[in-house]
C-alpha cells in the first residue's frame, strides 16, 4: 500500500518543498492549494501518478469538507497530515500603541489556529485507515510564550501560541488511540510569508523541508508533544 501525505499551503515556500521532497522520496502527495502559483503545477507534470492537487482554503469549513470529500474519492487513506498552510499579517505591528488592525489578526487566528482543527477534524477518517497516522503542524517560535521577547505581533504570535494548546490538546486525546503528533519551528525561512520573498532569513524552503521531514518521520521521537526546533532544541511553552 502506498504512503500517502497530505500538505497544505502547497502553493510555494515551505509546503511546495515539503511536497516535491516527498513525492522523490516515493510518496504519493495530496497538495493542498489555494493560490494561483506556477510551480505546483510545474511538479504536477512531473508527477503526474503520483501528486494530486486539491483547492484547499483552511479557513472555510466548506472548502475543507469539500476537499475531504474529494481526496476520499482518490485515495483510501491518509498517513501523513502536514498542517503548513499559514498567513503573517501583523509583522509590522512592534506595539500596543501602533495601529492595530483587529480583522487581521481574527484572520491570522482563523488560518493559523482554528484551520488546524477544521483540517484535522475533515480528515481523520482517512487518517484512521493509514499505517502510519501521523499528525504535523507547522508552528512558530513565535507562539512559545515563555521564549517570547517581542512587544508586537499580536495576531501571528496569538495563532501560534493557540495552534500550540490544539495540538497539544488533540495528543492528549488522540494519542492513546494510534496517533502521533509533531509540532515544528522550521525556522526562519526565505519565504513570501510576508508578501514578498524574505531575503535575509537563514533558510531556504528546500533546507528547511529536508530538516522538517526528518523530523516528522523520526519514529524515535517521544510521544509526548513537545514544540520542537529546526536546530534541534526544544522550546518552553
Amino acid at each position: 500500500m502506498s504512503r500517502v501525505a497530505l500538505v497544505t499551503g502547497a502553493d510555494r515556500g515551505l509546503g511546495l518543498a515539503l511536497s516535491q521532497a516527498l513525492l522523490e522520496a516515493g510518496w504519493v502527495v495530496v497538495a493542498g492549494r489555494h493560490l494561483d502559483w506556477p510551480e505546483l503545477d510545474k511538479l504536477a507534470a512531473r508527477f503526474q501518478n503520483t501528486l494530486h492537487l486539491v483547492p484547499l482554503d483552511v479557513s472555510s469549513d466548506e472548502s475543507v469538507s469539500e476537499a475531504a470529500r474529494e481526496l476520499a474519492k482518490r485515495v483510501s487513506h491518509i498517513d501523513l497530515l502536514i498542517s503548513n498552510a499559514a498567513i503573517h499579517r501583523s509583522h509590522h505591528v512592534e506595539r500596543i500603541s501602533a495601529s492595530l488592525d483587529f480583522n487581521s489578526m481574527m484572520d491570522e487566528i482563523n488560518v493559523n489556529a482554528i484551520g488546524a482543527l477544521r483540517l484535522t477534524r475533515a480528515f481523520l477518517p482517512l487518517l484512521s485507515n493509514g499505517e502510519l497516522k501521523r499528525m504535523c503542524f507547522v508552528s512558530s517560535e513565535a507562539g512559545s510564550i515563555g521564549a517570547s521577547l517581542r512587544t508586537g505581533w499580536f495576531g501571528y504570535c496569538m495563532s501560534k501560541a493557540a495552534l500550540n494548546m490544539a495540538v497539544k490538546n488533540l495528543s492528549n486525546d488522540l494519542v492513546p488511540k494510534g496517533y502521533s503528533f509533531r509540532l515544528y519551528d522550521p525556522g526562519w525561512m526565505r519565504t513570501y510569508m510576508s508578501g514578498e520573498k524574505n531575503l535575509e532569513a537563514l533558510l531556504e524552503p528546500e533546507e528547511a523541508a529536508a530538516k522538517a521531514l526528518a523530523h516528522f518521520l523520526d519514529d524515535s521521537v517521544n510521544v509526548e508533544v513537545t514544540l520542537h526546533r529546526w536546530n534541534g532544541d526544544d522550546m518552553p511553552w
